[in-house]
């Protein structure tokens, strides 16, 4: 789900992969391995990602909230 969401916000900025990790000064290839679930995020690289992206990161995190499990 987290994963779905970012590719959500990129979309919606109109970013390409590419697009993003040049911003970010990163390889293509950062964001499309976090994208495919082969990096992990930390929580200020997805910040990061977010204010890029000029996402509304109260609406994203509160999607992943509702969407989130009861249980591991």
């Amino acid at each position: 789900m987290l994963r779905q969401e970012i590719v959500r916000v990129r979309l919606e900025a109109g970013m390409s992969q590419a697009k993003l990790a040049k911003i970010l000064g990163k390889p293509a290839s950062y964001v499309a391995k976090y994208e495919l679930g082969e990096r992990r995020l930390d929580p200020v690289e997805l910040c990061v990602i977010l204010k890029v992206t000029s996402a509304d990161y109260e609406l994203f995190f509160l999607k992943l909230y509702e969407g989130s499990p009861i249980r591991l």
